[in-house]
């Protein structure tokens, strides 16, 4: 599969999905700047590389997925969770490429300033990117199976 930006997909979209998904995410953010208030902002910021938007991003590729497959005549569940659970192995290899970037600021910024954020998102960068790579070799190898090369 390859990524990419597809900005007509806004169009399938349901006005109302995308009052949840904002309205969800500006609770995330609400939730989590309390928590930075009581415990600091060290275990505020872990809150905030939690990937907030997932559920609802789940559930509403899920239901588009189907949406599609249904217009064609076809029922479009397999299809449907399949292209969920992409987006949440999306999710996942951004989480822990963020480690990365995180550890990159804690460590760079007290010496680097500013400077620290572009190293952490070139790290970020590059875990991602590496992290997905190395998910998609381990996905081919299964039980009883050999690794495919290509």
């Amino acid at each position: 599969m390859m990524v990419n930006l597809t900005l007509s997909a806004m169009k399938d979209g349901r006005w109302y999905e995308y009052v949840i998904r904002f309205v969800l995410g500006g609770a995330a953010t609400v939730i989590t700047g309390i928590i930075a208030k009581i415990w600091g902002p060290e275990v505020g910021g872990l809150f905030l590389a939690l990937p907030a938007m997932l559920c609802a991003s789940a559930t509403m590729v899920e239901s588009h997925e189907r949406r599609h497959k249904r217009k064609r005549g076809m029922e479009g569940r397999k299809r449907g969770v399949d292209a969920a659970a992409l987006d949440a192995a999306g999710a996942a290899v951004g989480s822990v490429a963020l480690i990365g970037f995180a550890a990159t600021v804690f460590f760079a910024a007290p010496r680097l300033g500013w400077f620290s954020l572009p190293l952490a998102l070139a790290v970020w960068s590059i875990g991602s990117l590496t992290t997905w790579w190395i998910y998609k070799r381990v996905k081919r190898i299964g039980p009883g199976r050999e690794a495919v090369h290509g």
